[in-house]
């Protein structure tokens, strides 16, 4: 006689969101921030092809982390509704509000029905005139929302980023500085590179040993993401005046993205 085990929705629950959370943390960290220039999408992502960031609508940019084939789906459902409102009835209609709570219905639906959830986790990002009038929304793979202020962290050791982005971030930083500020949270996560520069002691090994000077171990760097490892968008605040059209987002290669990273003397 085969034995059969109960097992309760409660337990199925967490069962389900145990799944989604560990398949999320294996994945890439990204940041969504903004700044006066507008809204800063950096991923690290070392792929050139399978994108992590995307445009949805005008002034509607998107960010994932997790399974590509899940979250690309997802953008592409979202692309095509936001077109669908847009023709329907207005451009104006279509906002990141609106999409992410159809996001979110999706997403609750496959956690509670389906087999499998959606390892994934979304950021919508809405650039406004101004950047009070920005919108930040970040979803995870159980359909719940969260209407967030400033910046959005997602993916493997989010809390690290987050708080060394905490520490740094600037609202009244330009496009190019925002950039530098959340490659350097992103690159917390990194193990150091070495002793800091001119910081070695006697024995070259960045630490003075006991009793010489009585001074501490100085702790080294991390290790800094190149061009090569990261995937950067921007949703233009003005995109009218400076590009000639209403699509905010837009896409920065690598060329671009390596003399942005060398300092203000490449902005």
């Amino acid at each position: 006689m085969t034995q059969q085990f109960y097992v309760s929705p409660e337990q199925l629950m967490k069962d389900r969101a145990d799944f989604a959370r560990k398949g999320i943390a294996r994945g890439r960290s990204v940041v969504v921030l903004t700044c006066r220039d507008g809204i800063a999408l950096v991923a690290e992502n070392p792929s050139p092809s399978l994108h992590k960031l995307g445009e949805i609508y005008d002034r509607i940019g998107f960010a994932a982390v997790g399974k590509y084939n899940e979250f690309e789906s997802l953008r592409q459902a979202g692309v095509r509704y936001a077109d669908v409102r847009g023709y329907s009835y207005s451009r104006e209609d279509v906002s990141a509000r609106g999409l992410a709570s159809v996001y979110a219905q999706s997403l609750g639906s496959v956690f509670t029905t389906e087999g499998k959830p959606f390892e994934v986790e979304l950021a919508v990002a809405e650039v406004g005139t101004e950047p009070y009038a920005d919108h930040l929304y970040r979803l995870t793979f159980d359909g719940s929302i969260a209407d967030e202020s400033n910046f959005v962290v997602m993916g493997g050791q989010a809390e690290v980023v987050r708080e060394a982005l905490a520490r740094t971030w600037n609202q009244d930083t330009g496009f190019p500085e925002a950039v530098r500020t959340a490659v350097a949270a992103l690159s917390a996560t990194r193990s150091p590179a070495g002793p800091a520069a001119g910081e070695a002691g006697p024995n070259g090994n960045g630490s003075a040993p006991s009793g010489y000077g009585g001074g501490e171990a100085v702790p080294a760097e991390p290790d800094r993401l190149g061009a090569g490892l990261l995937e950067v968008a921007f949703l233009d605040r003005s995109p009218l005046s400076s590009r000639g059209t209403v699509r905010a987002f837009r896409r920065i290669n690598t060329v671009e993205l390596d003399r942005l990273l060398a300092g203000p003397e490449g902005d």
